[in-house]
């Protein structure tokens, strides 16, 4: 397991246990797989205005864009972990307490709707995590963990090893609050209350955020109809947490959660809506026994426009509005651990999740109106258990093997489409039932050949059945047209990583207090340094492949603009993601720690019977290299200065190497300062060199960009 690295490119040492790895409580040097977690110290010291930026410090965690949620369209937030991924539909698992915060119908990942201030750690597990979590955790598993208030830290609870180790405050009132303003009118608000009630604890987490937005056209290009990408998005959640007898914990969630957006143009916009409640029930039924249960409900919708630009960027021309996407998800998973003799363990569960989701939306735009409409989308299912054991072969050499099986089905998959004047069938599509059953092995050993050494190997095989938007829902965007496919096949990975760890012995840095006196994670020794190879063999990757040029009608995907293309979704029979992670870190004392990270990362198309063209190809939005470098410097006049700079190398927008997008280094700092005991000032400046980030380039030449320089300034206090 590599040493974890922090959101402001700081490593810090790895909590008790962990989790997202294998469901339950996990001691960390059994664990063969890379783990990275990122510290509450670290996301709150981040030099960005949103978590996803935050987590972008380390070089294998991506977006489908390089824009992350501040201006990003909710469609383009997916997760690539390690190149595995680039599309809007992650390849990779986004978990917040154990629920799926993947879209149910899409795929992609609503980041706003996670806590910042109220979080306590993430967790990024890539390559990893498979054989327990199922479908979607293709490329890895992302975690995040809120803090639980005033838990009962019952033996049963997965969190529980982290928070008591953590020494949270207990038995008391507890509460943060942070305002933020800053550049293009961006103001926000983030509170956490906890408040002990019986045996437990009630907690409100709420935020409200506002932004008037930049202009997502690079200024050569940059016309009258190009607005800013404005944003507003609140939520307010409740959690009751108690302890139920001696050896039971029950918490109860409930979310509600509201975005707009606007994406770059007065008619283009986007919204969305959730409501959420969970239950877990987590417990102990014997010393070596310990479980925890988890049952979700979500309900959302969502809605969107496009629209056509002209050449000269002063006039639109509506070319769909996207006015509902519902969609629902149900979910349960039980998970228990069994300790036994001479530290093995085992871990066994099962999961059920079941999703269902529609597009509805006005096209063809025709003197003034809409002249057509599209119901289309469905149903899915999955149900899959999971066995792993860990077990030491010598005291040096640690085995872990396991297995997982799922059963899935796609069913009432349509596609209808009528005309909105006459009301007449121009379409009306029915996609037969499919079902199948997938096995997901996957082996890992860990070596400790001597004191401060760790070698690993760690083997997976996983699968994603392609969502309900990449089967059912085509899309236009500007003068492109994608298309949807039914009948694309489930994607299959292989993926394999050997990596080597060295910690040299030295003193480490007791655990301390910050300035509100919180606990703050202990520091690592003063060096140390991780390798970690890796292969990602995907079979059948679905991908966004060129069919036609504009101008002119074309099969498939209709009618284009000059300069238009038209895509459809199919799959590409084989695509293999290989490269290196190189990350070290020094420690001098606790005022002062720098650290490094580089990954070289080369993703190809192999073989594609649908695409020849495409064999060698580099797999659009994955650059061959990246790389971060951050310190964290506690100043004389207990100033904290957090920079970072990263470095994105060139990669390409298109499946046909094209489209290139430059290379370009970011530079980030957060500068903070307690006032008083319960009050703390901080400035994050985003982007200081105001470069130049090249999102998205169009075939006839125009270029989006990512965030400019942002200056936020505000004040966090803790009561």
């Amino acid at each position: 397991m590599a040493v974890s690295a922090s959101a402001h490119a700081q490593i810090v040492t790895l909590a008790a246990e962990v989790v997202s790895a294998a469901r339950l409580p996990q001691a960390p040097e059994q664990v063969a797989a890379t783990v990275r977690q990122i510290e509450r110290e670290a996301l709150q010291a981040a030099p960005t205005a949103t978590l996803d930026g935050a987590l972008r410090a380390i070089p294998g965690f991506s977006l489908f864009r390089r824009s992350d949620s501040f201006s990003a369209n909710p469609t383009a937030q997916g997760v690539s972990l390690r190149g595995l991924g680039p599309s809007g539909a992650s390849r990779s698992l986004v978990l917040l307490d154990g629920v799926p915060l993947n879209d149910p119908f899409g795929g992609w990942v609503a980041w706003s709707k996670v806590p910042r201030e109220g979080l306590a750690r993430v967790e990024i597990v890539p390559g990893g995590g498979a054989t327990a979590w199922g479908n979607a955790a293709l490329g890895g598993v992302v975690q995040a963990f809120t803090f639980p208030g005033e838990a009962v830290f019952a033996l049963g609870s997965p969190l529980s090893p982290f928070y008591a180790t953590a020494g949270w405050p207990k038995a008391s009132t507890y509460g943060r609050a942070a305002v933020t303003f800053g550049d293009f009118g961006t103001r926000s608000v983030e509170i956490l209350v906890t408040q002990p009630a019986g045996r437990g604890s009630v907690q409100l987490l709420g935020r409200s955020f506002a932004t008037d937005g930049f202009a997502l056209i690079a200024p050569e290009r940059r016309g009258s109809v190009d607005v800013g990408a404005w944003s507003r998005h609140r939520w307010l959640a409740v959690r009751w947490r108690t302890q139920i007898g001696e050896k039971l914990e029950f918490t109860a969630t409930a979310r509600g959660f509201e975005e707009s957006r606007g994406n770059g143009t007065p008619y283009t916009r986007n919204g969305s809506r959730e409501k959420f409640f969970s239950t877990s029930l987590a417990g102990a039924l014997e010393k070596n026994f310990v479980w925890h249960a988890v049952a979700y409900a979500q309900d959302q919708s969502f809605a969107s426009t496009f629209s056509g630009v002209n050449a000269a960027r002063t006039a639109e021309t509506p070319a769909s509005d996207q006015f509902a996407v519902p969609a629902t998800a149900f979910g349960a998973e039980w998970s228990g651990v069994w300790r036994h003799a001479e530290g093995a363990r085992t871990s066994a569960g099962g999961d059920v999740r079941t999703v269902r989701g529609e597009t509805r939306e006005n096209f063809t735009f025709v003197a003034g109106n809409f002249t057509r409409q599209r119901f289309a989308g469905g149903d899915q299912r999955f149900v899959g258990a999971f066995v792993l054991h860990e077990q030491p072969l010598t005291k040096q050499l640690h085995v872990t093997f396991g297995g997982r099986i799922d059963f899935w089905r796609d069913a009432s998959g349509h596609r209808r489409e009528t005309d909105r004047t006459t009301g007449a069938a121009l379409r009306d599509d029915h996609y037969a039932t499919e079902s199948d059953a997938e096995f997901a092995p996957s082996v890992g050993l860990v070596w400790a050949p001597a004191k401060g050494w760790r070698a690993r190997v760690n083997v997976q095989q996983a699968f994603r059945r392609p969502t309900l938007n990449e089967l059912y829902r085509p899309f236009r965007q500007g003068a492109n047209v994608t298309e949807a496919n039914a009948t694309l096949r489930t994607e299959h990975v292989t993926t394999g990583e050997v990596g080597v760890e060295w910690t040299p012995a030295g003193p480490s840095f007791p655990a301390r207090q910050d300035h509100h006196g919180a606990p703050m994670p202990s520091r690592p020794a003063p060096f140390s340094f991780s390798a970690t190879a890796f292969l990602n063999d995907l079979r059948d990757a679905v991908g966004n492949v060129t069919i036609a040029r504009g101008p002119g009608t074309f099969p498939i995907v209709g009618t284009l603009a000059a300069g238009g293309l038209g895509r459809q979704r199919r799959n590409l029979d084989r695509t293999r993601t290989q490269g290196v992670e190189l990350s070290a870190a020094w420690h001098f004392a606790y005022r002062l720690s720098l650290t490094g990270d580089i990954l070289f990362n080369d993703a190809t198309v192999r073989r594609a019977a649908v695409a020849p063209g495409l064999v060698g190809k580099q797999i659009a939005q994955v650059p061959r290299r990246s790389a971060a470098l951050g310190a964290t410097w506690r100043a004389p006049g207990q100033f904290t200065f957090t920079p970072r700079v990263r470095w994105i190398g060139r990669q390409f927008e298109d499946d046909e190497n094209l489209l290139r997008l430059g290379e370009v280094v970011v530079a980030d700092l957060n500068v903070s300062r307690p006032i008083s005991k319960h009050l703390e000032l901080f400035l994050t400046a985003e982007n200081l060199g105001n470069a130049r980030v090249e999102t998205g380039r169009s075939a006839d030449g125009v270029v989006n960009v990512g965030t400019p320089r942002l200056v936020l300034g505000g004040v966090r206090g803790r009561w």
